[in-house]
């Protein structure tokens, strides 16, 4: 299958992710690329659409991140948004200078209705606004499409040559008819037919990592996560026995899991794999001694991971692909294509030096939610692909300062209380991260007449179906409370419980 490719072209916007998913809903393929990327590759791609995303500049201050004004000239209908609209006027020559009253959060909008981007959609609805620029003049050919009591200019068009650029945010859900309008600029401006599913993913990715492996092997880290779980379904459909699964036990996985994956994915399990599982907690503990800053926390593990499996590799045999589950997320945070947000440690985290002959991800460009649709497409079985992630890194990030063997024990043990209350009590967690994490405050509290000086453990809830943006839930009271007292009375060492209401963004869902 040759995918129908929107391509997203990256201003520095905090909502790119966003765009993004927007567009992989309406069943058609797109990547974010950096502004930088040139003309010559754009084209060799062939998309059927460009999209420019909002970012924080001025387009007429002098070290604006720009594009091509031929970028217009391709022939390829082109969708601006905020920053990137207020570009396509000014590359095209309109004019764009300080808005007399800037506009942030949800706004009143008033819509062409003969606009083949707002087809169908209200004429009066509400959108939500960022800017302190605004497009004052239009360029030849344009025409303004939308208003708002403060923005003149609030969206514009030249239909003949397919340009279209909205000084607000379509991709965000306080724009209700956003993603409609989104759907008709993929589906009806550029002509996509929706055929990017998960049925077609697999055939072409299984034929296209066979015919890359060969007949050589593949070494896998495989964590029990839905997302090396889902890669190891895929290579072994690709490649069966050319694959080694190693599981390598950190000392940094939650309560019971590395029983749990050995009984899974082992010899007694129900895949049909080479599996090896690694005891390198001692390993890890001793690199991640006196370590406190985050960035080194991941990249020390990454390195940690790259040398247990080329050490494992000598002993399987010629082993030339190494395997891990990085899905597009983990790409995005890392920095590829935008700002660098945390390095994960299968993307920025990995070593330079790597004796193996080529790294396979082939989730690289995949979603959380397409990741599980694509287990499901494999027959995995629903209780894993819904399963709750986990990081790489695991417990890794989830203790912030230094990570010991002590405080890996009180995060294991406060977490796994949290599960089994969130089970007791119904709460849904398929479609969220929900656990606990230790923080590097201490403080004073009194347990049985005495003082005390201990830890404090932050329990996590977050909803969220993309893993690019989380709310904050709200979980009953009671149910925090038993919670608590639980771990209060029962975790060593701590002494307070907080709950961390903030959603993503402005934080991420780990804490490191």
């Amino acid at each position: 299958m040759e995918p129908e490719t929107v391509l997203i072209l990256d201003f520095g916007g905090q909502y790119k992710q966003l765009i993004a998913r927007r567009i992989r809903a309406c069943r058609v393929y797109c990547e974010i690329l950096p502004h930088t990327t040139p003309l010559e590759f754009i084209r060799a791609r062939q998309p059927k659409g460009i999209i420019l995303t909002g970012g924080p500049s001025s387009v007429y201050a002098p070290d604006a991140p720009t594009c091509s004004a031929e970028l217009f000239d391709l022939g390829v209908p082109v969708l601006g948004i905020c920053y990137g609209a207020q570009l396509m006027a000014y590359r095209l020559g309109g004019r764009v200078q300080p808005a007399d009253t800037s506009e942030y959060g949800r706004t009143d909008l008033s819509l062409a209705a003969d606009s083949p981007l707002f087809s169908d959609v209200p004429p009066s609805t509400t959108c939500w606004m960022s800017h302190t620029d605004r497009i004052t003049a239009l360029p030849t050919g344009f025409r303004a499409t939308a208003h708002t009591p403060n923005c003149p200019i609030a969206a514009m068009e030249d239909s003949s040559r397919r340009l279209y650029a909205v000084q607000f945010h379509p991709e965000v859900e306080h724009t209700p008819e956003g993603s409609d309008m989104l759907r008709r600029f993929v589906r009806d401006i550029c002509g996509c037919q929706g055929a990017w599913q998960m049925a077609s993913f697999a055939q072409t990715e299984i034929k296209a990592l066979r015919d890359k492996v060969g007949q050589k092997r593949v070494l896998l880290a495989l964590s029990g996560g839905v997302d090396s779980s889902v890669t190891a379904a895929l290579l072994s459909r690709a490649v069966g026995r050319q694959l080694t699964c190693v599981f390598v036990d950190h000392g940094l996985l939650r309560k019971n899991e590395a029983e749990g994956v050995r009984r899974v994915f082992g010899p007694e399990g129900d895949f049909d794999l080479d599996f090896v599982s690694v005891d390198a907690r001692d390993r890890f503990f001793d690199a991640l001694k006196g370590v406190e800053e985050p960035e080194r926390k991941r990249k020390i593990i990454g390195e940690q991971f790259v040398r247990v499996f080329e050490e494992v590799s000598k002993g399987v045999g010629d082993v030339a692909f190494f395997a891990q589950g990085t899905i597009y997320p983990d790409v995005v945070e890392s920095g590829s294509g935008g700002a660098m947000i945390k390095s994960h440690h299968n993307v920025g985290g990995l070593p330079e030096s790597m004796s193996f002959e080529g790294i396979l991800e082939p989730l690289r460009m995949l979603f959380k939610d397409e990741v599980r649709t694509l287990g499901l497409e494999l027959g995995l079985p629903r209780e894993m692909v819904f399963r709750q992630p986990f990081p790489g890194p695991g417990l890794g990030v989830r203790i912030v300062g230094e990570v010991t063997k002590e405080k890996a024990h009180m995060v294991q043990e406060a977490d796994a209380i949290f599960q089994e209350e969130l089970l007791r009590h119904g709460v849904d967690t398929a479609q969220g991260q929900f656990f606990a994490a230790l923080t590097d405050m201490r403080s004073v509290g009194v347990m049985g007449d005495h003082r005390t000086y201990e830890y404090a453990v932050a329990l996590r809830a977050v909803a969220t179906s993309d893993f690019m943006t989380a709310a904050a839930v709200r979980l009953p009271y009671e149910l925090l409370e038993t919670v608590m007292s639980r771990i209060v009375n029962q975790v060593p060492g701590v002494n307070r419980v907080l709950y961390d209401l903030t959603s993503k963004p402005p934080a991420t869902i780990e804490l490191e």
